[in-house]
């Protein structure tokens, strides 16, 4: 099952989608989804795609992904704690991102049972 988080960079989106750079560019124009910039990147020209529900039942209406054994979801929102973003974010969604699917269910498993302080508790960080 492939995830679309919920800011990706064009490139990213198209490589997820199997379709080119400039196809998710003119679906931006078309659709009016809402994008940010990225600072100091490709002179401004690079963007970052919400991808909200208007996204995702674009992406779903269109036959060639319809067709694709994989599902695509939102992953969660993630909530901002401070306004300050931490240098630990990148680390945790890239640690996550590269376990496999059998430890993914067990960690899920374990969340959902331990909860987020009995998680911390057993990596020795809880307060």
């Amino acid at each position: 099952m492939k995830r679309l988080r919920s800011k990706m960079t064009t490139e990213e989106l198209a490589e997820n989608l199997g379709v080119a750079r400039q196809t998710v560019n003119r679906w931006i124009r078309q659709q009016g989804w809402k994008t940010e910039g990225l600072n100091g990147v490709k002179g401004g020209r690079a963007r970052l795609i919400h991808v909200d529900a208007r996204v995702k039942e674009h992406i779903m209406s269109l036959p060639a992904i319809r067709n694709r054994q994989a599902v695509y979801h939102l992953a969660e929102v993630t909530s901002s704690y401070n306004e300050q973003p931490s240098r630990l974010h990148p680390g945790i969604i890239e640690t996550l991102e590269s376990m496999t699917e059998l430890e993914q269910q067990r960690l899920d498993t374990l969340l959902k049972r331990e909860g987020i302080l009995g998680f911390l508790a057993r990596l020795g960080i809880a307060e």
